[in-house]
């Protein structure tokens, strides 16, 4: 009974300390806001930055993607000639990403495209077709939807423009590879303009394929002529792809590091009338505290 009535007596009297005046609690509230300010300008500057260097870079790869078109002018004139009688059911896709991010939805476009291809019921391939991914980002995003499917992969490739020795070298791996298929398809994303792109899927036929076609049993060649023929012609197609892709992805970083650098300014803004308000409320309290003392001498 006693130790209740000593804690009781405890508590009803007024801590030492007191409670924080209004005029600190504001002050702490303005220096956050001027902490979180000053973030946001540095990520504003980096924001910026990045893409001043992706525009200079577009302008690079879209040169780079205009002489790069022709290797896949030339593999369509060719493949016009060796189409296939049935269509491939088991086809090798090569997905074409990249291994940096902060670009949009540049690797996700890829990889949608190659889920829907497997979901297509007009032309249906088997389950198990391999994947093959130039990218480590569409090799995570697909390692998680099609894990089993996965057979090779490649990274640091088109860290900077892309050349046909990077394309030779992938499209050697693949041919050495032991995945069984019947067909290729290249799955990349195509430029459209500065501010647009749209996945692509294009076929490219095997030696077999070749062999078989109508346009290549006419004539009578042998089978190292053939086989380094689909070689070059794959090594071709990728190289085409890799420069789009890579002129797409410098697009869709500059655009989305434009929309970031937007989105700080606004929040600047905001902030900015936030700690204005509250600047202006703390020196308002103090004139209040100040003339009220005056007023009770």
């Amino acid at each position: 009974m006693l130790a209740r009535r000593s804690l009781a007596r405890i508590a009803s009297q007024p801590s030492p300390l007191g409670a924080a005046p209004k005029s600190a609690r504001n002050m702490a509230t303005l220096r956050e806001i001027e902490l979180r300010l000053k973030s946001v300008k540095n990520i504003e500057k980096i924001t910026k930055s990045m893409k001043m260097i992706a525009s200079t870079k577009l302008a690079k790869a879209q040169r780079a993607m205009q002489s790069g078109k022709e290797y896949g002018l030339a593999n369509s004139e060719i493949f016009q000639h060796a189409s296939s009688e049935t269509p491939a059911k088991r086809k090798l896709f090569i997905v074409v990403s990249s291994d940096k991010g902060l670009c949009g939805g540049i690797h996700s476009s890829v990889s949608k495209a190659t889920r829907r291809a497997f979901a297509d019921a007009e032309k249906p391939v088997e389950s198990d077709s391999p994947i093959m991914v130039i990218g480590d980002k569409s090799k995570a995003q697909l390692s998680r939807v099609l894990p089993k499917n996965l057979a090779m992969s490649f990274n640091q490739i088109g860290r900077d423009i892309p050349t046909f020795a990077d394309a030779a070298g992938v499209a050697d791996l693949i041919v050495k590879n032991d995945a069984n298929y019947d067909g290729i398809a290249i799955v990349y994303n195509k430029f459209i303009s500065a501010v647009a792109y749209e996945s692509a899927i294009v076929e490219v036929a095997n030696e077999n394929a070749l062999k078989e076609s109508a346009g290549f049993r006419a004539y009578e060649m042998e089978d190292d002529v053939t086989k380094d023929l689909a070689e070059f012609s794959l090594a071709n197609a990728i190289y085409a792809a890799l420069v789009e892709a890579h002129a797409c992805e410098q697009s869709a970083r500059r655009n989305a590091m434009d929309n970031a650098s937007k989105n700080a300014k606004d929040m600047i803004d905001r902030l900015t009338m936030q700690y204005n308000r509250g600047r202006q409320a703390a020196i308002t309290n103090e004139l209040v505290d100040i003339i009220t003392g005056a007023s009770a001498l």
